[in-house]
């Protein structure tokens, strides 16, 4: 038996239907580059009939690593499992592995080596899909020892296969929620994130193999939407409640709205029926109390006008952006008549009646239409170098030196 004293890391494998899937993931963490002295596995069956429970049991009587095999009725959902896994934990931290996913061989050694070197709560280990598409924009060309979730993509993979430290878990009382059927991973990584001491991301190893099932079983789940505006609204409160009013709110606000928000209203959303399509704007009306200028400067023009329609409650002004993206057709683009500001002309702009002001239109960051690069005519001032940077630029590096700013003054 490992000495708990001695014990870095307990990874966390909740199993339900796992076969043939989590022969895969058990081999590749007997197959860590870290001692077998140093981890121990909590394996948790979650009422599995295919014999899941059966190879857990044997993995166990045979293996060099310590591991503990837990037996339970199905409980509906991975948060059982992980909570179940997390309350028996005794390594200084925790990973969560799915079992239909594996690790790189070296896994374990590199995420763990980080976090003693830099000091930080949470480790990101570069993923990578295996039939299937994994979060990419993340990931540098060399490690990070410490990123500032503020100015950083982390915030776009809150999933929970991360390495954790255990204290802090313990110390606010982080678990996953059971009462939630989606984006309770989300929930728990957002707020390890803002009660850390620091995140730490391995990008040169690819530390976690997301494998998409043959059966499907592992995609997302499809359990209407009321649980996803649940999630979304748990997310912008918590973010509310951790996070005072400033641009650092403001920018994981953009989070919500961009991945969540906008995808329980595209183009599907004329196809439902009158009934539904109200009570999503009455759903969204607790997450778009959040909606601020702040936020909507973060976002690309055709993302914000899809969120100030639903905002507004216009759906059929939606209906009409929709469209217009759907046509591949791109945007003109005009300048104020004063000042350096530049709109995308989608539908609606200016146009009587609409109630959509200009600045919804104006472009604040970089943006895509079909296949090229979308940025203002170069316009320069007399005497200004025609090399000065563009629009989008200096409004990103205004956002940042503001972020600075705020953060002196809190």
């Amino acid at each position: 038996m490992n000495d708990t004293r001695n014990l870095d890391v307990s990874v966390i494998i909740g199993a339900y239907e796992a076969m043939p899937y989590l022969t895969r993931c058990l081999q590749s963490v007997e197959a860590q580059t870290l001692s077998a002295d140093r981890f121990e596995i909590i394996a948790v069956d979650d009422g599995s009939t295919d014999g899941t429970g059966a190879h857990l049991d044997e993995f166990a009587a045979r293996t060099a690593i310590s591991t503990t095999v837990i037996h339970q009725a199905n409980s509906g959902g991975p948060s059982g499992p992980r909570n179940v896994g997390l309350a028996r934990a005794r390594g200084r931290f925790v990973f969560f592995l799915d079992a239909d996913d594996f690790l790189g061989f070296e896994a374990l050694e590199r995420m763990l080596a980080l976090a003693d070197k830099a000091g930080t709560d949470v480790v990101l280990g570069k993923m990578v899909g295996v039939n299937r598409g994994a979060a990419g924009s993340m990931w540098g060309r060399h490690d990070q020892e410490r990123v500032d979730i503020f100015d950083s993509r982390v915030i776009y993979t809150l999933s929970a296969q991360k390495l954790f430290r255990r204290e802090l878990l313990v110390r606010h009382g982080i678990t996953f929620d059971e009462k939630m059927s989606s984006g309770e991973d989300a929930l728990f990584t957002m707020e390890a994130y803002l009660r850390s001491a620091g995140v730490s991301v391995v990008s040169e190893y690819v530390c976690y193999y997301l494998v998409g099932r043959d059966d499907g079983l592992h995609a997302t789940r499809t359990g209407g939407y009321e649980p996803r505006f649940e999630a979304l609204t748990a997310l912008v409160e918590l973010i509310a409640e951790l996070v005072p009013e400033g641009p650092e709110r403001d920018f994981l606000m953009a989070r919500p709205f961009t991945v969540g928000l906008i995808q329980q209203f595209g183009p599907g959303v004329v196809k439902e029926s009158e009934e539904v399509r109200a009570h999503k704007l009455e759903l969204a009306g607790r997450i778009t109390k959040y909606w601020t200028p702040g936020v909507a400067k973060l976002i690309k023009v055709n993302e914000r006008l899809r969120i100030e329609c639903v905002a507004r409650g216009r759906l059929d002004l939606l209906a009409d952006i929709h469209r217009f993206i759907a046509a591949r057709h791109t945007p003109e683009i005009v300048r104020a008549d004063r000042g350096d500001a530049a709109y995308l002309v989608y539908p609606h702009f200016r146009k009587p009646g609409a109630g959509l002001p200009d600045e919804v239109f104006e472009m604040t960051v970089p943006e895509w239409s079909v296949s090229r690069r979308l940025q203002p005519p170069a316009r320069p001032k007399p005497g200004q170098d025609r090399t000065a940077p563009t629009l989008a630029r200096r409004v990103v590096r205004r956002v940042r030196r503001d972020m600075r700013r705020w953060k002196a003054s809190v």
